[in-house]
């Protein structure tokens, strides 16, 4: 089997939670790159901040659907911190905070999502 059929195969085999927790991981990736990165490397940072962005909204969209399964409690949380992410990554964009809390919230996401439900 090749490499590319193998990483299919794994990528086809992940649970919801476990691709959750990849593309977290991938976009904090990103920011951590674009955060420790030259600071006139505008695309980089512009990049990762979008993808970031974007993630947060598609789970913010996601959480507004009334056939999403979480408690409404989390949900909301999950749009809350959605509008956050936005409103920080815009000021980051300007320069004018840090890569840092959007760094450590994927990474306290990261950590829920790598629990086991009900422990």
């Amino acid at each position: 089997m090749s490499l590319r059929a193998y990483q299919q195969t794994a990528i086809s085999a992940e649970s919801p939670r476990e691709i959750e927790y990849r593309i977290f991981g991938e976009v904090t990736r990103d920011l951590m790159s674009a955060a420790s990165g030259p600071a006139d490397d505008f695309n980089g940072r512009m990049n990762a901040l979008d993808r970031n962005r974007r993630l947060w909204s598609a789970f913010a969209t996601d959480c507004s659907q009334p056939s999403n399964q979480l408690p409404p409690a989390l949900r909301a949380q999950i749009i809350s911190l959605s509008l956050w992410v936005a409103r920080h990554s815009s000021a980051v964009m300007r320069k004018e905070e840090d890569f840092e809390p959007l760094i450590d919230i994927n990474r306290s996401i990261m950590q829920g999502l790598s629990q086991r439900p009900g422990s």
